[in-house]
């Protein structure tokens, strides 16, 4: 028998039970086939139940009636790859997505047809070639529905309409309810169909999902942006900040009473534009997603979740500029977006810090889902440093307490000796004193059952729960005194700093075919996830675990051995740079090319192969790599089997190109932060060819700060960087 979804005013149900998961975006089409396997794993992971994914018209159909669904486009091995991690989907199948891309996903020849159809409509002709386009989509999709035993099990039609283009009020209702109808035809017979509510977006009545950002890179200004109201706790549902290049007047179109309160855009990260470079901080998006919870919602939703890549085109490149008639210029190939999991796939503090949410509601979200939000104080305006904001998610016996004092971009004041009161239907669970200081953001519980216990208040934050040799084991964190106070007995308890919360990913493994399943936590600086019954850790040449509890001889990973105990945890090492094993030593140079911009230009080309015209005032640099076992020629294989090398560049400029054999294969703007380059998701080249363009002295771009100028501009590579990385 199938699991059943469904919703209800309050929540989402799987299996008619309270259901509050994490969800997170990411884009088969902008990353590489061979990875999308270990992307969903390390996604899991990271505590996500559903990865959700637009299928983007112009990665399909670019030429009219040529349809592309092969390499990276191969929607239906991107869903293969997810029912055998055990992760579920979401479908975003537009036609119109937006998604930084050209024309909001629409192929140029649709989009040329716009002054005999009328696009984004019940137009007849419009119609005929979405139901074409779907139908192929579908092909790709069928068998593996939820119904069916699949990961997909739910899909949004189209995106922002109404407020990014399309109709309002009853046409634009009624277009959404054609395509929706045209949808379940076709046979997308799915549980869950969404649209997005924010700005006056109509939804045809589907269930709305919100978003929120902690910044606006489409905002045209280049100053410092009003103080964001994602940091304070409301029941206002919409941001205002979406899309406010797009000045739309009403704030929601449908009755909030009728649905719960779901997220699908909480920004992972933002994704920068020419003009406007902010940098999305892990507490930037820890913050937002704990204010989020305690303003009530039922569902994290991440975009993005994975930062990836446009793929190349065969007519133009795929990017939205304003060349072809959006009000941003984004780059041609890079779409990192500062997400928890990279553009290639490296780890960042966001993933970190959803993670501390992922994990709870895994284990207590059901709990949640269902508790109403009761905040006070309401309306705090977001520039306010001064009062503390809190909410609380209770009924009449038991609750959470969310505290935020934390602004982006914001020093808050310090708040001594407060005392938290959780609200019942009688007395209040009031709490030891405490300092809750600048910065600071967390929920801590009051009342909650776990297990045959009864946990009445700590200062401090569940994270998850463990069964160790058939016992529960309660996980918590935080660096406060947590002054657990308990009903009767008290249950056994982990209690973890922040910092090592951070570091812990969770995973369940069987020491032999016979034995149970037993969960452990492994703390480590990079990824960890189970794999075909194994246990996968990436790092270094040199790499640093600890477990709790010990592992059982037959799980632990090949290479490390027992090293140490400290306190509850046990310490594994592994050292790969003894003699005779088969890592790679690589070394990177640089140095300014002796060729000119005027020699080099018309000889690069960019991702879909036209020739790149330099401007004469680029700084070319040539960097070589040198791999140390010269017997071995690394391939693509060698990335998917586990080993990559990462270059970080230390540099100052407007933008960076990056060439390898005359061809473009990734773009940074500049913003302070290093720029990052997979050597494995390229074959591992020898030879790379940077173009740089110069920042100059007060250049139409804001920048939260700027580099050191030379005469007036910055145009250089300090220093690269390599982290080979090995699991």
């Amino acid at each position: 028998m199938s699991t059943t979804y469904s919703f209800t005013k309050k929540y989402l149900t799987k299996d008619e039970k309270p259901w509050f998961p994490v969800m997170g975006e990411i884009h088969f089409s902008r990353y590489r086939a061979d990875l999308w396997e270990e992307s969903l794993s390390k996604m899991k992971a990271g505590g996500l139940s559903i990865a959700s994914v637009y299928v983007i018209w112009i990665h399909h159909e670019e030429e009219e009636g040529k349809f592309d669904f092969t390499g990276n486009r191969n929607l239906r091995g991107f869903l293969e790859a997810a029912k055998k991690v055990g992760i579920s989907v979401f479908l975003r199948v537009g036609p119109w997505v937006h998604g930084e891309a050209r024309n909001g996903g629409f192929p140029d020849w649709l989009q040329n047809k716009s002054d005999a159809i009328d696009l984004r409509s019940d137009d007849p002709a419009y119609l005929s070639y979405v139901r074409r386009y779907w139908e192929q989509v579908y092909e790709q999709v069928k068998g593996y529905l939820c119904k069916d035993g699949g990961p997909v099990i739910g899909t949004q039609i189209e995106n922002e309409y109404g407020h990014v283009g399309g109709y309002r009020g009853e046409k634009g209702e009624q277009h959404m309810r054609t395509l929706a109808a045209m949808a379940r035809e076709i046979g997308f017979d799915l549980p869950l169909y969404t649209a997005t509510g924010w700005g006056g977006a109509v939804t045809g009545g589907l269930l709305p999902v919100m978003g929120g950002y902690c910044e606006a890179p489409w905002d045209q200004r280049i100053t410092e942006i009003e103080p964001n109201s994602n940091y304070v706790f409301s029941h206002i549902r919409n941001d205002s900040l979406i899309a406010s290049d797009h000045h739309v007047d009403e704030t929601v179109t449908f009755n909030q009473d009728d649905f719960p309160y779901l997220t699908a855009e909480l920004g992972g990260g933002v994704q920068v534009t020419k003009h406007r470079r902010p940098i999305a901080t892990g507490t930037d998006i820890g913050a937002m997603s704990l204010t989020k919870l305690g303003s009530g919602v039922g569902l994290l939703g991440y975009y993005m979740y994975h930062g990836g890549s446009n793929p190349d085109g065969k007519l133009t490149t795929l990017h939205e500029s304003r060349e072809s008639g959006y009000t941003n210029d984004l780059p041609e190939i890079n779409y990192d977006f500062n997400a928890p999991i990279r553009q290639f796939g490296t780890i960042s503090d966001n993933y970190r810090e959803i993670r501390l949410l992922a994990y709870f509601l895994q284990d207590f979200g059901g709990d949640l889902a269902v508790l109403p939000a009761d905040i006070d104080p309401e309306f705090v305006k977001p520039g306010d440093t001064h009062t503390l904001r809190m909410s609380i998610r209770h009924d009449d016996s038991h609750g959470y307490i969310f505290v935020n004092n934390y602004q982006r971009r914001l020093t808050m004041d310090a708040h001594k000796g407060v005392v938290l009161e959780g609200k019942t239907a009688g007395a209040p669970v009031v709490f030891p004193a405490t300092d809750i200081e600048s910065g600071e953001y967390a929920f801590y519980p009051y009342n909650m059952k776990l297990g045959e216990h009864l946990l009445v208040s700590a200062l401090a934050t569940p994270l998850c729960k463990l069964t160790v040799d058939g016992e529960n084991v309660y996980v918590f964190y935080g660096d406060k005194d947590p002054q657990f106070t308990w009903g009767t007995t008290p249950a056994k308890v982990l209690m973890l700093t922040r910092k090592q919360a951070l570091s812990a990913a969770r995973v369940s493994l069987k020491s032999s075919e016979n034995q149970a399943t037993q969960e452990y936590l492994i703390f480590s600086d990079n990824f960890v996830w189970e794999e075909d019954g194994k246990l996968t850790v990436v790092g270094g040449e040199k790499t640093e675990i600890r477990t709790f509890p010990k592992l059982e001889e037959n799980v632990i990973p090949e290479g490390f051995v027992e090293s140490g105990v400290e306190g509850d945890l046990t310490i594994y090492t592994r050292d790969l740079t003894q003699s005779g094993s088969n890592t790679q030593r690589v070394t990177v140079t640089f140095s300014e090319s002796a060729q000119t911009p005027e020699s080099l230009s018309g000889k690069l080309v960019n991702s879909c192969g036209k020739s790149q015209a330099l401007n004469g005032d680029e700084k070319i640099y040539e960097i070589s790599v040198q791999y140390a076992n010269a017997g071995k020629t690394l391939t693509k294989k060698d990335r998917a089997d586990g080993y990559d090398c990462i270059l970080s560049f230390d540099y100052a400029c407007e933008s960076m190109e990056l060439y390898v054999d005359g061809r473009k294969v990734n773009d940074y703007f500049y913003t302070g932060q290093k720029a990052l380059l997979s050597l494995g998701y390229f074959d591992f080249p020898t030879k790379i060819t940077a173009v740089l363009h110069p920042l100059h002295e007060g250049a139409h771009i804001y920048l939260q700060e700027w580099p050191k100028m030379e005469n007036g501009s910055a145009c250089r590579i300090e220093a690269i960087e390599v982290d080979e990385q090995i699991f």
